[in-house]
């Protein structure tokens, strides 16, 4: 279950992503590690930690 935080930074980034013509393509939860996980435009995957800090890769 995502925390508050985590749904909070979930939203900004996906309204920063799509505002910029990038397209997401998949959101999950990585069950190992309770970060949410972003898949979006070509290259670009975002981890957000429980605590909403975010992994850019």
């Amino acid at each position: 279950m995502p925390t508050s935080v985590q749904l909070i930074a979930l939203l900004q980034d996906s309204l920063f992503l799509t505002n910029t013509y990038i397209s997401i393509h998949l959101v999950r939860i990585d069950e190992r590690t309770t970060n949410i996980v972003i898949l979006a435009g070509e290259t670009i995957q975002v981890e957000i930690t429980p605590s909403g800090r975010r992994i850019i890769r």
